[in-house]
């Protein structure tokens, strides 16, 4: 039996309601029958699946935009304190709720699944919900990603069970009390947050204390941050690993590249079993692992689950076709941070064969490209050819002398053939002139990055 609406939060107002995290709980409540409106810097097409769900939707930011009988401001981290519609909110003692609290809020009386890690959040959240929604079972699902369909992001079902998206960023999963906690990996990222590893891991640690009595950590047994919050928990709680590893509880016994797919084989329980992966890398095929794992400790049978796993097909922006013109194939990733690059070129490398790759790389944040921009330069040297934009800046304000020029100047100390571009607009003509037949094109990066996409395939086909 699904929950109903939250105490309070019948008539909520979103300051920027077209943001994943923030579209997906605007959407559920909308589907609870709450009155949802909100605000958002631009028009989108998530907007419009909000309107469609009866949503008031305004674009800018101002105050006249929130009603006077708003029963809660809903907000993010990256909502600034001069925003008008907050101003506002203070002046008429309108509640401002965070979008962890209201996330945690919609989980009451389900079955929560919380999925963390510095990667693969979305995709194993988005495996989860869509193996169980082809199992019958109905659940709530919140990701920070759309699935096939803007606003596919979220969804109100009527079953029991409720997979969210655990964001560690700014430490909001804390907030959660997840029957199953997944933990896919723990590295040092978001450096305006956390200042060092003993930081991530007593975050992460905290988060493993929120799991309900009786209830499961899921965790790798590969990467060297989790295995080290493993030691770290010490049989504090109920702990299930996964992965290659010899000693993991669930072992991955093999994972075989089938073109743009996997087929993986593990052995959970003392059970063998084999199912297909519908998008490539080793890194999803671990992914759809964990997602089993998770499943199977909720009590679904894994040799039900595991057939189901092959349902996903995607989510947008990982690894997402975008479509093909002159012979050359366009494809999105949101890979931001030097892991997730690499997996992501290495997939694309083991699927490609003989093909080059060509890497549109939009780095994300100036913290990140301080900390961590001679890894992303290493990373881009898996490519044949990079083009880098100037930094993505998000919430941030610049930071002086952190610019592009860090990734390029170690991407070209390792090797790599690299080239600045600092206008974005000149892109579409920059790899038509690079490009050749049979060539993978990676627009990458989690900033606007992705919109070029479809203008790089314009300028192709005029060719």
């Amino acid at each position: 039996m699904a929950a109903g609406l939250p105490t309070a939060m019948d008539r909520p107002h979103f300051i920027g309601i077209g943001g994943a995290g923030m579209s997906g709980i605007a959407k559920i409540l909308a589907q609870r029958g709450a009155e949802v409106a909100g605000s958002d810097a631009k028009e989108s097409a998530t907007a419009e699946a909000l309107r469609a769900l009866g949503a008031t939707v305004h674009i800018g930011h101002a105050a006249a935009h929130l009603a006077d009988d708003a029963s809660c401001v809903v907000v993010s981290s990256a909502i600034r304190e001069d925003n008008p519609e907050l101003a506002r909110a203070a002046e008429l003692g309108i509640p401002v709720v965070h979008r962890s609290d209201a996330l945690a809020a919609l989980m009451e009386g389900l079955r929560p699944i919380a999925v963390a890690g510095t990667h693969g959040k979305t995709t194993t959240t988005s495996m989860l919900a869509v193996s169980l929604s082809e199992l019958g079972l109905n659940p709530s699902y919140a990701i920070g990603g759309d699935l096939d369909a803007p606003g596919s992001n979220a969804l109100h079902g009527e079953g029991d069970i409720f997979v969210a998206e655990a964001d560690e960023s700014d430490r909001s999963f804390h907030k959660y009390a997840p029957e199953v906690a997944i933990v896919l990996n723990v590295e040092l990222d978001h450096h305006a947050n956390y200042a060092s590893m003993d930081e991530i891991y007593e975050s992460f640690e905290t988060f493993a204390g929120k799991i309900v009595p009786g209830g499961t950590l899921v965790i790798s047994a590969d990467h060297e941050g989790a295995r080290e919050l493993t030691r770290r928990l010490a049989g504090s709680v109920k702990t299930v690993t996964y992965g290659a590893a010899e000693d993991a509880d669930v072992r991955v016994l093999a994972v075989v590249p089938q073109g743009l797919k996997s087929k993986v084989t593990v052995v959970l329980d003392g059970q063998e079993l084999t199912f297909a992966v519908s998008v490539p890398g080793r890194h999803y095929a671990h992914n759809a692992v964990a997602a089993l794992a998770a499943g199977a400790a909720l009590g679904i049978p894994a040799d039900e689950l595991a057939p189901a796993l092959a349902a996903y097909t995607g989510v947008k922006r990982r690894l997402q076709l975008k479509g093909e013109a002159a012979g050359a194939q366009v494809i999105d990733s949101y890979a931001h941070h030097p892991t997730e690059m690499t997996a992501d070129l290495e997939a694309m490398r083991a699927a490609a064969g003989d093909a080059r790759i060509l890497v549109v790389f939009q780095p994300h944040l100036f913290s990140r490209t301080q900390e961590l921009g001679k890894e992303m330069g290493q990373s881009l040297a898996l490519a044949d050819a990079s083009v880098v934009l100037d930094i993505y800046p998000a919430r941030e304000d610049p930071i002086p002398g952190v610019t592009s020029e860090l990734i390029i100047d170690a991407a070209r100390a390792a090797g790599a053939d690299v080239t600045a571009v600092h206008d974005k607009a000149e892109i579409p003509a920059v790899i038509a002139g690079m490009a050749k037949p049979g060539d993978l094109v990676l627009t990458m990066g989690a900033g606007d990055v992705t919109d070029l996409g479809p203008q790089i395939l314009d300028r192709l086909s005029q060719q």
